[in-house]
């Protein structure tokens, strides 16, 4: 590790440490912030990432209920697929029933959506399951022409 990324990850960790430890002794709880940040590393991504939505909606309050109805879904043997769709805009009635009709198809399981809608893709559909992102948006295919077209040229100029 270089000098200079020594010293960009030191003061990293120094802004972290110090916005974690504000946070803590302005709220009285500096020591019990400690022992949560050390088993912290144990996290998946996937509940870390379920945490930073709790947080950002407000619902760190539903955490209990949510720990209950995950356990209560583990025992029953839940083999409904949960399958993230992401569009540019939110999905009507008609559109909602279509994808679910068609990953439950292909998935041949229940499936439960979870929608986002992200202005960003411009237009089409992402679908993550089960660790895999099918990605059909306009973003994506603007920027598969982008490619073509670079590595074309590039080729063109070369030869």
């Amino acid at each position: 590790m270089s000098t200079t990324s020594r010293r960009g990850n030191a003061e990293k960790i120094e802004a972290y440490t110090r916005a974690l430890l504000e946070a803590a002794r302005s709220e009285g709880r500096a020591n019990s912030d400690l022992v949560q940040w050390q088993h912290a590393k144990k996290f998946s991504p996937e509940v870390l990432e379920t945490l930073a939505a709790m947080q950002r909606e407000d619902d760190l309050g539903l955490i209990e209920q949510v720990a209950k109805h995950y356990k209560e879904l583990l025992d029953a043997q839940d083999t409904t697929v949960s399958v993230t769709v992401t569009t540019a805009v939110p999905l009507d009635d008609d559109l909602r029933a279509k994808v679910r009709a068609k990953a439950e198809k292909d998935l041949n399981a229940p499936v439960y959506l979870v929608e986002r809608v992200d202005p960003s893709i411009i237009g089409g559909i992402m679908l993550e399951v089960r660790g895999k992102r099918y990605d059909a948006s306009v973003r994506a295919q603007l920027a598969n022409i982008r490619k073509t077209l670079s590595s074309t040229f590039i080729e063109g100029e070369e030869h």
